[in-house]
């Protein structure tokens, strides 16, 4: 067995402070954190029916006052940020309730935000008292280490996910809730804030690789590991509540990894560069070919050198595509074509041809 492998898939009971401080430095690839909102609530909650609000009222969920909250903060935030690698990332998700004081030790201890993402939710709990809106949205934190850092982010994964648009940073998922949410023998919730496992898989793939670690030392019933151990990344879950480690390990020993090929990222900016230059060297175009847009409307002639020629222009493939258009610019390996066939083939599968060749 690796050390790596002996190291993760595992659930740690116990204090997150302490266990943290275990954990050797940066050996983490990302940290996926939803600690104690510090809601702060007194009394009962109540539906207009008079039937009781499952709410959260553990004593997780307990802090003397903002000062001794911040300390806990400020605790566990230093620690994650020790046990990161430098190109590692940290997801941190807070209500109103907590995200802003979050958000304030997250940039005072160095790390740098990336986005901040709202989770909004299809299915909020109603406001019943009717003296304020429906709260039906979280706020997730996206944090590099430094500045500079080289973290992950599978931008295509992401446009894929969403029907080759663009991602957003506000994102529509609903409540854990059906099969999903975990209950006890009595019906109830197993846990009052179990988060959705579509959430987690968002996260997880837009920001890390197959085989990556992720911790996360607010673990709760396991929807961080039991997604991660899906999509083939490891884990390492920290959890005080030895209810909820039971549930959680019983969870994830259920799941089942998905076939690696089947969680393969395939990203365009990680891919091997082509210069059109060596199209012409390797034979895959020839000097004179004549390349043409989708629709013919314009044409450009191959030369020698790995440029291309028009009526008027002279230059890259993305330099005369935009003049002949009219463009600010134009990304040449989507725009030209050639004739092979009888059929015009994108000069990018030409690229996708010799990128194949090298793997």
């Amino acid at each position: 067995m690796s050390e790596k492998k002996a190291l993760t898939d595992r659930v740690l009971h116990g204090d997150c402070l302490a266990a943290l401080a275990t954990l050797p430095a940066g050996s983490i690839d990302l940290v996926f954190a939803d600690p104690p909102y510090n809601l702060q609530l007194s009394g009962e909650l109540h539906r207009p029916d008079h039937s009781r609000v499952d709410g959260v009222e553990e004593a997780w969920d307990r802090f003397a006052d903002f000062a001794e909250y911040d300390r806990f903060t400020r605790a566990w935030l230093a620690q994650c940020r020790r046990v990161l690698k430098p190109d590692g990332a940290l997801w941190v998700i807070g209500t109103y309730h907590n995200i802003f004081r979050i958000g304030a030790a997250v940039q005072d201890l160095g790390f740098w935000i990336l986005n901040d993402v709202i989770w909004r939710k299809t299915n909020p709990m109603p406001n019943f008292r009717g003296r304020r809106f429906t709260n039906a949205h979280e706020t997730l934190l996206w944090c590099a280490p430094s500045k500079g850092a080289r973290y992950t982010f599978n931008y295509e994964a992401m446009k894929s996910l969403n029907d080759e648009l663009q991602m957003r940073s506000d994102w529509l998922i609903p409540l854990c809730g059906g099969a999903e949410r975990l209950r006890g023998g009595d019906g109830k919730k197993a846990h009052p804030t179990q988060k959705p496992e579509a959430l987690l898989h968002r996260i997880l793939v837009a920001s890390t690789r197959p085989g990556e670690v992720v911790l996360d030392p607010f673990f709760g019933t396991g929807t961080t590991g039991a997604v991660a151990k899906r999509l083939g990344r490891r884990f390492i879950g920290i959890e005080r509540d030895a209810g909820y480690v039971r549930l959680a390990r019983a969870r994830i020993a259920a799941e089942r990894p998905a076939a690696p090929e089947a969680l393969r990222l395939d990203s365009r900016r990680e891919a091997p560069r082509v210069p059109f230059g060596s199209l012409v060297e390797r034979g895959l175009l020839r000097p004179g070919d004549v390349l043409v847009d989708a629709g013919r409307r314009f044409a450009a002639r191959v030369r020698a050198d790995g440029s291309v020629i028009s009526a008027e222009h002279r230059g890259s493939i993305h330099f005369v595509g935009a003049r002949v258009q009219g463009a600010p610019a134009c990304n040449g390996w989507a725009f030209w074509h050639v004739e092979r066939q009888g059929r015009l083939v994108l000069i990018d599968e030409l690229r996708q041809q010799l990128r194949s060749e090298a793997e």
